[in-house]
C-alpha cells in the first residue's frame, strides 16, 4: 500500500520543499509592493489571492503571469500607516497542502520572516525580532523537509535497515547531515553548484544501492564478515550526502534565503533536518522493536520486504528522472 502511495505522488522529487511565496517590498512611507507564487499545479495557484492589511490598498491592475511551473502576481498597494500588527495571509491556503513562507521588507526595519500552513492560512505583522523569527521560520522548514521529501526519508529508513546499532545509525545520519550541510552551503554561497535533473536521478540512485546492500546483507554469510557498507556507514552516508545537499540547495533556491540573515537561516535549516532525521531514526527502530517482541521471525521477512519496496519505489524515481 505505502509503495502505491509513494508511486502514485505526482511529484515525488527529492526536493519536496516548495511552499508558497509571498513578499511585501516598501517602495516609500506609504507605497509597497507585494508579490506572491504558487504552483500552477495547485488550486492555490489558480485559484487563490494575497490577503493584504486592512490599512492598505491595490493600486492599478495585477500584473499575472507564469514563470516556470509557477504562477506568479504583482501588484502595487498603498499604505495607510505602518503594517505592524496587521494581518496578511493568502486565501485559499487553507484549502492545499502546502505551506506559505511570507517575507516583509519594510525600509527602515529588519525583514521580517513569517510562515502561512493550512491551518493558519494568515498572520500577524510584528516589529519581532528578526533572527528569532527566521530561526523558527526555517528550522521548522528543515524539519518539514525531511519528513515530507520522500527521496530522503527512505534514505534514513534504508540505513535504519541496514545497520543494527540505533548508535552506529545516529553516527550515520549525522554523517549524512554533515555532508549535506557542505555542498548546501557552498552552493547557496556560490561556490559550486550541478544540474539539478541528474542530481535528483543520482540520488534515487543512492536509495536503490542502499536498497541492494539491504538485500545482499540478508543473505551474506556471517563468517565471511561485514560487508563494506556496514563496516564504514558513515563513508557512504557522507558521499551521498554530499548529492543530496545539491537538491536541498535548489530547493531553498526555490523559496529564497533572507539577505540579512543567510546563515542563522542554514545553521537552523540543517539543525531543523538533523531534528527529523532523528525523528525518523527513532519510529522507525520502534517500529522495529515491536515487530521483534511481537514475532521475532517476522522481523527478517519484514525488513526483506520493505527493502525491495524501498529499491522498487527509487528505481521508479530513477527512470522517471532519466528520462524527463
Amino acid at each position: 500500500m505505502a509503495c502505491a502511495v509513494l508511486l502514485s505522488t505526482p511529484a515525488a522529487h527529492a526536493d519536496e520543499l516548495r511552499p508558497a511565496y509571498l513578499e511585501m517590498d516598501q517602495l516609500s512611507q506609504s507605497e509597497w509592493t507585494i508579490r506572491w507564487k504558487a504552483s500552477a499545479q495547485s488550486r492555490l495557484g489558480r485559484k487563490g489571492e494575497a490577503q493584504i492589511p486592512q490599512i492598505c490598498e491595490n493600486i492599478g491592475e495585477a500584473n499575472r503571469r507564469f514563470i516556470d511551473t509557477n504562477i506568479v502576481t504583482d501588484q502595487k498597494l498603498r499604505c495607510d500607516g505602518p503594517i505592524a500588527g496587521q494581518t496578511i495571509g493568502l486565501s485559499g491556503l487553507a484549502l492545499s497542502t502546502t505551506d506559505a513562507l511570507v517575507r516583509i521588507k519594510p525600509l527602515d526595519g529588519e525583514i521580517q520572516t513569517l510562515r502561512l500552513t493550512p491551518d493558519a492560512p494568515s498572520a500577524k505583522i510584528a516589529k519581532g525580532d528578526a533572527i528569532t523569527n527566521v530561526a523558527w521560520t526555517y528550522g521548522l522548514l528543515g524539519i518539514e523537509h525531511i519528513l515530507l521529501g520522500f527521496d530522503h526519508l527512505l534514505f534514513v529508513v534504508a540505513l535504519v535497515l541496514l545497520l543494527k546499532s540505533g548508535w552506529l545509525v545516529t553516527q550515520t545520519v549525522t554523517a549524512f547531515t554533515l555532508a549535506h550541510s557542505l555542498t548546501l552551503i557552498g552552493t547557496t554561497l556560490g561556490y559550486f553548484s550541478l544540474p539539478s535533473q541528474p542530481v535528483e536521478a543520482i540520488i534515487a540512485l543512492s536509495i536503490v544501492f542502499l536498497a541492494m546492500e539491504i538485500i545482499k546483507a540478508q543473505r551474506h554469510n556471517p563468517d565471511d564478515g561485514l560487508r563494506l557498507s556496514e563496516r564504514y556507514p558513515w563513508i557512504v552516508a557522507f558521499l551521498f550526502g554530499l548529492l543530496h545537499g545539491f537538491g536541498f540547495a535548489g530547493a531553498l533556491a526555490e523559496i529564497g534565503l533572507p539577505q540579512q540573515a543567510i546563515p542563522m537561516a542554514l545553521l537552523t535549516f540543517n539543525l531543523g533536518v538533523e531534528i527529523g532525521q532523528l525523528a525518523i531514526v527513532a519510529a522507525a527502530f520502534l517500529i522495529l522493536a515491536l515487530i521483534r517482541k511481537a514475532r521475532q521471525q517476522w522481523l527478517q521477512p519484514t525488513k526483506l520486504a520493505a527493502s525491495y519496496g524501498v529499491g522498487i519505489i527509487a528505481t521508479y524515481w530513477f527512470i522517471e528522472r532519466m528520462i524527463a
